[in-house]
């Protein structure tokens, strides 16, 4: 008798679950997109226990019709696609028939839904059986409400966190989903009280205001494109909001919310010097394009998608960031900051947790974890009052002026580079490391080094981008060994090197030798420079000569300009100031630190009290 068996429906179910259902926010990522392909406008989720005791989505969609009902809990059934070809134009977020089978199958579900044409039907379903089937109301929308989760399969319940950190994954799925669809209201209760809300009026910044707190949404600048093959608008924060990892940097394509590094780097990229090394910006983008362009069947949660025309869509976010950010004055404001809760009270308000009493089925502990969509400020108070009393409307309004006058600057087309900084009068200095300077609009400190920093590393830059095709020659040659397979690689590749100016000649089995360089490479550092050039020709078959001499650049910049505790006179200050409003980016140094900070009448009257 053979060993090879068909496995059981009930069983193969689970194991699918397995793929489609790993916690709570699966379960919650996949009804909400149920819900947004049935073309919701309202969407609501309660939520019990992090949805470990029970998840809730109540929507206004349209429902399913009777004789569907049933069948829509089938191993991959869909209204969705149709055949393989459908695939390649897939314009749902969802489509694969998994989700309800899966769901089902590992909780115990009631479903209600009517098309609002015809009485509705009810389902209840335990553990991928069904247990009834009734009539319903007519309500238009369907009801979904997962109990128990995992109660037939307890060894996936141990892997499951603390109630904190599984709201937390939850929330952060609500947050990237409203942020992908402003036009859709939606609202979250955890154990009874109003975690998250959104008005649902297509108002993106509103959205952003609601996850990430008036500050930052007050700095975020709108930022609109169109190519022929895509269309991409959103927002991107100002170089003084920065995180320390890319998970505040959300990428929206087609109404789905996708992590792709390649697309991550064209942000980067984009921001180029305004950034401090390891710090990442605060971005919301939304892509719109032909279903044809990207497949989003290459990753079972539907969150990776592969692009037939990436490298052009990489330059459009590239471009579009870059430009926005030069039509700037990034000069940050030094105004006093809010004292903070401490760290227990804002976990607490942010998740809107209640505590269980001692002896409930799931016990909390504070468990600290770095989601950063569930994240909010304590301006807004209690989140179910964010757009409906008086001080939220002031608080738009102040959201309004904001980006008014963003919109007035982005207008203004500079007729010269230098009006980006303006005119400065030095008065001082502070410790030899600060330039103090006025002007009608308040005072200024700048950094002296960073200022000359960015002065130098822009006149490098430009000579290097241009080199002289002269070669240094070496009184005694550079030697560099390999391995037999980087020693292949160069030969087969040598000629990326003397496009260059860098020629190897070969010395022995694996060693190669230089005889001269070129005359750009920075002194002191041209061995470094021609091992990072072989090893990048190594890696990529090519050399990337650009991110070379910008690096050259940073490096010959940082070494010759002056440092802290350097003392200038005035003429010396004045100079300096004058070179950096030349600049094409006077606002930060090469390594993204800022160079100047405003401190504005209005803020130096308040810290006097000469104004309440």
């Amino acid at each position: 008798m053979g060993k090879i068996i068909e496995l059981p429906e009930a069983l193969s179910n689970k194991i699918a679950a397995g793929e489609v259902v790993e916690r709570p926010a699966s379960v919650v990522k996949e009804l909400l997109e149920n819900s947004i392909d049935a073309n919701s406008s309202w969407i609501r989720i309660e939520l019990e226990e992090a949805g470990l005791r029970s998840i809730k989505i109540i929507d206004d969609g349209d429902g399913i019709e009777n004789d569907d009902v049933e069948t829509a809990f089938y191993r991959h059934a869909t209204s969705k696609i149709g055949d393989e070809q459908d695939l390649f134009r897939v314009s749902t977020l969802g489509f694969r028939g998994e989700a309800l089978a899966s769901i089902a199958s590992v909780s115990q579900l009631t479903l209600r839904t009517s098309t609002g044409t015809e009485t509705g039907k009810e389902l209840v379903i335990h553990g991928g059986n069904l247990i009834s089937e009734q009539k319903h109301t007519k309500r238009k929308g369907t009801e979904i409400n997962v109990e128990n989760l995992f109660y037939n399969t307890p060894a996936r319940l141990k892997y499951l966190k603390t109630v904190h950190t599984e709201l937390g994954h939850i929330t952060d799925v609500i947050n990237r989903m409203a942020i992908a669809h402003p036009e859709i209201r939606f609202e979250c209760d955890h154990n009874h009280k109003r975690l998250f809300f959104t008005p649902g009026n297509s108002q993106l910044l509103q959205v952003i205001q609601q996850i990430y707190g008036m500050k930052i949404a007050k700095n975020m600048l709108p930022v609109e494109t169109t190519s022929l093959d895509y269309h991409v608008k959103g927002f991107i924060g100002k170089p003084e909001i920065t995180r320390s990892n890319r998970n505040y940097i959300s990428l929206i394509v087609n109404g789905r919310y996708i992590k792709n590094p390649f697309l991550n780097k064209a942000i980067l990229d984009g921001y180029h010097t305004f950034l401090p090394i390891g710090r990442y910006p605060v971005v919301v983008l939304q892509i719109e394009m032909d279903p044809y362009l990207v497949d989003v069947n290459v990753h079972p949660a539907k969150t990776e998608v592969r692009f037939s025309k990436e490298k052009e869509l990489f330059e459009v976010i590239k471009e579009a960031v870059y430009h926005v950010l030069h039509r700037q004055r990034l000069i940050p404001e030094a105004s006093k900051q809010p004292k903070e809760k401490s760290e227990q009270e804002s976990l607490d308000f942010s998740l809107g947790v209640n505590k269980p009493e001692q002896g409930e089925a799931v016990q909390e502990r504070v468990d600290s974890f770095d989601t950063p969509l569930t994240k909010k400020t304590e301006e807004f108070g209690d989140a179910s009052q964010l757009f409906e009393d008086v001080n939220q409307l002031e608080s738009e309004s102040d959201l309004n002026d904001s980006h008014e006058q963003q919109e007035k600057v982005e207008s203004y087309h500079f007729k010269e580079e230098r009006e980006r900084l303006p005119y400065l009068s030095p008065i001082g200095q502070l410790h030899g490391t600060y330039i103090l300077a006025q002007n009608e609009q308040g005072l200024y400190m700048i950094d002296q080094h960073a200022a000359q920093e960015r002065i130098k590393y822009e006149f490098y830059k430009k000579q290097l981008g241009q080199p002289i095709k002269e070669v240094q020659e070496l009184a005694i040659p550079l030697t560099f060994e390999f391995t037999p397979q980087e020693a292949i690689s160069i030969q087969e590749n040598g000629q990326e090197l003397e496009k260059v100016g860098l020629f190897l000649e070969p010395f022995g089995d694996n060693s190669f030798i230089v005889r001269s360089y070129p005359s750009w490479f920075p002194t002191g550092e041209e061995e470094q420079i021609i091992r990072d050039m072989i090893e990048e020709l190594i890696e990529g078959k090519s050399i990337d000569l650009e991110k070379i001499r910008e690096e050259a650049a940073i490096l010959m910049s940082c070494k010759r300009s002056i440092k802290a505790n350097h003392y200038l006179n005035r003429d010396e200050m004045e100079y300096l100031l004058n070179e950096l409003r030349t600049c094409h980016d006077p606002f930060t140094c090469p390594h993204g630190r800022p160079i100047v900070v405003h401190f504005s009448d209005y803020e130096l009257q308040r810290m006097f009290k000469r104004i309440m």
